[in-house]
């Protein structure tokens, strides 16, 4: 069951990633962890932002789909793993940046996705 579970997170990510891509942003990481957290994709807009990506798969909208899983808690992982990687890639660190949510639901194959921009903020954690 957990193997099926990583096996759709990572079907949800491809797919996003190829969302964002038409969109134009550009890859900049995948799959970034660190202790206490993990970015499923690091990004860059046409804007030069990096934009840090949390994509969330479910199979039904009940109990509120993906983004709603995105608690407080996980914001903040998120949030400390953005810190880590902008440590270790100083060529960014003084870029802007933005936190978005990718909430993925229904079949694994081919999910329909949800680009929420901007979802939350470094400061409001």
């Amino acid at each position: 069951m957990a193997a099926d579970r990583r096996t759709d997170g990572r079907t949800a990510e491809a797919a996003a990633r190829t969302l964002l891509l038409k969109a134009g942003l550009t890859d900049i990481a995948a799959n970034a962890a660190y202790r206490g957290g993990e970015i499923d994709l690091v990004m860059r807009d046409g804007t030069g932002t990096v934009v840090f990506v949390e994509v969330r798969f479910r199979r039904s909208r009940a109990f509120g789909g993906g983004a709603a899983s995105v608690d407080a808690g996980k914001r903040r992982r998120i949030v400390h793993a953005a810190q880590r990687f902008l440590q270790d890639h100083p060529a960014y660190a003084h870029a802007p940046c933005r936190f978005d949510v990718i909430d993925a639901d229904g079949d694994p194959a081919a999910p329909r996705l949800d680009w929420i921009r901007d979802a939350f903020r470094a400061d409001d954690i």
